[in-house]
């Protein structure tokens, strides 16, 4: 049986699925509930100085019959009182001395302010502190949140000041409304960042209500720019997570966090790099027995695969993401219709025709003469550069596969080919002769 109990920057935790600071953390009953459930940790709502919310709070993007495809929140901090928050986080990890129970905090960038809430956070026993360097509406125009994560120095400044009191373990929430988020990163671990956590949510407006003209969510009318999350930031942070995890400056354990809902999301997240993964939108949207998916299909995918530890599988995919300059120009594909599954519906053709490289013909459907249904679509098997886009709009999965296809040239890459080393596989010039012709 996989083991999923991990040591994270010190902090241990009987699995790597935490709650991510926000609504479902926000009292004693719901992180106690979650812990029943499974979930092997939990990180605090953020506390501070409590703030008062607006009532219209959040706002969705919806895809087809998937609700919640992107979620947007426009709300802030903690608005319940700092002593009855931290009376309950003394409660939860008196209750639950095994799971892990980490706490998110935001205050004034004043020395004092960070020592004085650093101190009275840990005095409740938590195993850890989470920095909210990543809040990008609200309190970042009150100098706090990615006001402070999207400045180097301030970053690296106010880690420095809370690692002057700190016992246990600082984790630093990273902002991805950066150009480039290693900076940031550098910044936290040059301060004395125990780890980091990424990537806390994007600057966003999730919509315009077409009838009155107000934006989404609105709030009397009106509206402001929010965080957006859920599983359409997916790509963008395991870009994220695996740019700080690879980087070479930073190494410290790395907590991976966006668009997570399955446990194939989180293997891809630990495969880039992440010691553990943190999820909010998903539980808002389904609740917390989620967890007993996640669990199990994470330790059924590591039986299956002969992984024993979390550790045998943290980081495995980071030796693959290269720079664009290291990809091998003569890896060549060419698409393939498996004719017995298509249906005919011809978007293949219409999206290669007006979106890709005119690389599918449409044939003739009539019958064919041995009984058997004609094709309607066809591979230009020289005009065809593997781009995939035929494969992505296939609403029958396997019905289009990519080949590779083989040539006597070793690989070379654009970097050893501009300083003269190595040649290219030969290449169709339907690219460089093409003339337009009608559809049909």
């Amino acid at each position: 049986m996989a083991d999923l109990r991990v040591n994270f920057a010190g902090i241990e935790s009987p699995n790597p699925f935490w709650l991510a600071s926000g609504p479902p953390t926000n009292t004693y009953d719901q992180v106690a509930r979650a812990f029943d459930a499974g979930w092997g940790g939990a990180v605090w709502k953020t506390i501070g100085e409590p703030i008062i919310n607006v009532f219209s709070r959040y706002g969705s993007v919806d895809v087809g019959l998937t609700r919640m495809m992107g979620f947007n929140n426009i709300e802030l901090i903690t608005d319940r009182p700092l002593e009855d928050n931290l009376r309950e986080i003394a409660a939860v990890k008196r209750n639950y001395p095994d799971h892990a129970v980490i706490v998110s905090l935001m205050v004034d960038s004043k020395r004092e302010a960070w020592h004085e809430i650093v101190r009275r956070t840990e005095d409740t026993g938590a195993d850890g502190l989470e920095l909210n360097f990543g809040c990008p509406h609200g309190m970042s125009e009150r100098g706090m949140g990615s006001a402070v994560g999207q400045v180097p120095d301030y970053t690296c400044q106010i880690v420095e000041w809370v690692k002057e009191v700190a016992i246990t373990p600082v984790i630093v929430k990273l902002t991805p409304n950066v150009t480039d988020i290693t900076y940031i990163a550098r910044a936290a671990v040059k301060g004395g960042a125990d780890a980091l956590s990424l990537i806390n949510t994007i600057n966003s407006i999730v919509g315009v209500d077409l009838e009155t003209f107000a934006p989404l969510p609105a709030v009397g009318g009106k509206s402001s720019h929010g965080g957006y999350c859920g599983p359409a930031v997916k790509p963008i942070a395991l870009h994220m997570v695996s740019a700080v995890a690879r980087d070479p400056e930073v190494r410290v354990p790395v907590s991976g966090i966006g668009g997570i809902a399955t446990w194939r999301d989180a293997a891809e997240f630990i495969a880039l790099g992440a010691g553990t993964v943190q999820v909010c939108t998903a539980v808002m949207h389904y609740g917390f027995r989620i967890v007993e998916d996640l669990r199990d299909g994470l330790e059924n995918w590591m039986d299956d695969h002969g992984h024993r530890t979390l550790a045998d599988v943290c980081g495995r995919a980071l030796p693959n993401v290269v720079s664009w300059e290291d990809l091998d120009l003569n890896y060549h594909l060419v698409a393939r219709i498996d004719q017995d599954k298509c249906i005919q519906c011809e978007l293949c053709w219409v999206a290669c025709e007006d979106g890709a490289h005119q690389a599918i013909r449409r044939i003739d459907t009539r019958e064919a003469g041995n009984g058997k249904r004609a094709p309607a679509v066809e591979i230009i098997e020289e005009a065809c550069v593997g781009c995939n886009l035929c494969a992505a709009v296939c609403p029958v999965r396997g019905c289009i596969s990519m080949a590779q296809v083989p040539n006597d040239h070793p690989g070379v890459t654009w970097r050893d080919y501009a300083a003269g080393k190595g040649t290219l596989a030969p290449r169709s010039e339907h690219f460089h002769t093409a003339t337009w012709s009608p559809r049909g």
